[in-house]
């Protein structure tokens, strides 16, 4: 399954054969991280084409973690780090692991909510 899921996110991220042995790298571990987003009882094979989908975005979320460039600035004294690409880079692997999750909502166990009683 993840010569699916490179082959779907090189695809989708328009990834340059350079870049392709770091996303085959991200793959599997990918693969890993959605399998245990699952509820208990759904196989990734329970999920059809969304789980090599999800997959992709995630290996791809990580990819672009890895590309921002690094540490930009650093200052000890009131501690701030600020990096290279910034915003961006945080909002596109933000974005991608969104998709990543709402593809894979049907299949996945839900932990954005817990109701735990009233007092009184």
């Amino acid at each position: 399954m993840d010569e699916e899921i490179t082959a779907l996110a090189q695809i989708l991220g328009h990834v340059e054969d350079g870049g392709l042995e770091a996303l085959r790298a991200l793959c599997h571990p990918a693969r890993l991280e959605v399998a245990g987003w699952l509820k208990a009882g759904v196989a990734p094979e329970d999920c059809g084409g969304a789980f090599p989908l999800a997959a992709a975005w995630v290996a791809l979320a990580e990819l672009a973690a890895g590309q921002d460039g690094g540490v930009e600035r650093f200052t000890a004294g009131a501690v701030s780090v600020q990096m290279k690409g910034g915003q961006d880079a945080a909002a596109r692997r933000a974005v991608l692991r969104l998709q990543a999750r709402q593809v894979m909502r049907p299949y996945i166990r839900d932990e954005g909510f817990v109701f735990r009683g009233v007092p009184g």
